[in-house]
């Protein structure tokens, strides 16, 4: 009992000490922890299997033989006791590996603090200049788009040069995507992908529409190369996608561009952007209907989980940081070819 609750005081201390973000920036997520990931993510690539699911079935069938063994011993009442002593150190454990091998990156240095970015230039006329160059390049991109498939390889090239882009010399092992045991519940909260931290694994949620893969895959490779911020693994992504010479990649990006800035303009504004032809308006009818597709319990209970997980470790927009990407794309100055300048 007393390793228990040192565990969990430790676990508690490890959630709560305030860390200066300058020396998480530099000693672990430009340190420690891309030497990590590049060891970590080349092993579990060459699984077949997601290693979350064995780890969730290794855990569960432990935990299970624990009770019964317990149970037929000491009886149900002393096995339950028990169970909540191994789930509380287990539970303590977990946090403390998962802050060990990925999650110390929500202290880093935020990325706005790197870019040329002033608030004072997000605006309206800004958003619609945004979402009226995203109609542009998906009406003139969508049949090369979809006459195409998606080349992981450049891909990957076009993520190490959007990480060069933002100033980092630290490039990271891409992750290959797997199925999961839980994409049920991947498609009835309507998730689109994971990163799994310690094993250092993405997983797709394999319903995603070939327009909706590239800048998936992308945004989970940012947060394999600690990008743990949500709109900061989006801005890389859209950089990589829309920086990328892939057809399918680009029209990605400008997808995601156009829901945004769209988005966020009131209806009548809207109204004034140049007309999105029919190719791109059946896409996003499509991923619309895959959206609805999902469970509004499992969804709005999955959000509430993931909003209190992302405001537990100093997100302070919690679940709509994803939206934030938008203030990144509208307040940072770019240079030729959507370079981002750095300070």
């Amino acid at each position: 009992m007393k390793t228990t609750v040192a565990l969990l005081v430790l676990a508690a201390i490890a959630a709560l000490a305030p860390y200066p973000e300058w020396v998480i920036e530099r000693q672990y997520s430009n340190g420690i922890y891309p030497v990590w990931q590049r060891t970590i993510t080349p092993l579990t690539n060459l699984l077949p299997v997601a290693v979350l699911d064995v780890l969730l079935v290794l855990a569960l069938a432990l935990l299970a033989g624990g009770f019964v063994r317990g149970a037929r011993r000491r009886g149900r009442r002393a096995a339950m006791a028990r169970l909540g002593v191994w789930i509380a150190r287990g539970a303590a454990v977990t946090y403390l590996l998962f802050l060990a091998s990925w999650g110390l990156n929500y202290q880093r240095v935020p990325l706005r603090a790197k870019l040329d970015f002033e608030r004072e230039r997000i605006s309206q006329e800004r958003a619609i200049r945004l979402a009226s160059v995203a109609v542009e390049r998906l009406n003139a991109g969508h049949a090369a788009a979809h006459a195409t498939p998606l080349r992981e390889e450049s891909l990957a090239y076009a993520f190490f040069d959007a990480q060069h882009a933002l100033g980092s010399a630290r490039f990271i092992e891409p992750g290959r995507p797997k199925r999961s045991l839980l994409q049920w519940y991947f498609r009835w909260a309507a998730i689109n992908g994971m990163t799994v931290p310690g094993a250092l694994e993405i997983i797709l949620n394999p319903d995603l529409l070939k327009v909706e893969v590239p800048a998936t895959l992308a945004h989970e490779w940012a947060h394999l190369a600690g990008y743990a911020d949500e709109s900061e693994a989006n801005f890389l992504a859209w950089l990589t996608c829309v920086r990328s010479g892939d057809p399918l990649a680009q029209y990605s990006a400008w997808l995601d561009a156009y829901g945004l800035a769209a988005g966020a303009l009131p209806r009548p504004l809207r109204a004034t952007l140049p007309r999105l032809e029919e190719g791109p308006r059946q896409d996003l009818r499509d991923i619309a209907a895959r959206y609805e597709r999902s469970s509004p319990r499992v969804r709005d209970a999955a959000r509430e989980v993931y909003d209190a997980y992302l405001r537990a470790h100093r997100v302070e927009d919690g679940i709509r940081s994803y939206g934030v990407v938008l203030q990144l794309m509208l307040g940072t100055r770019f240079e030729e070819n959507w370079t981002p300048a750095l300070r």
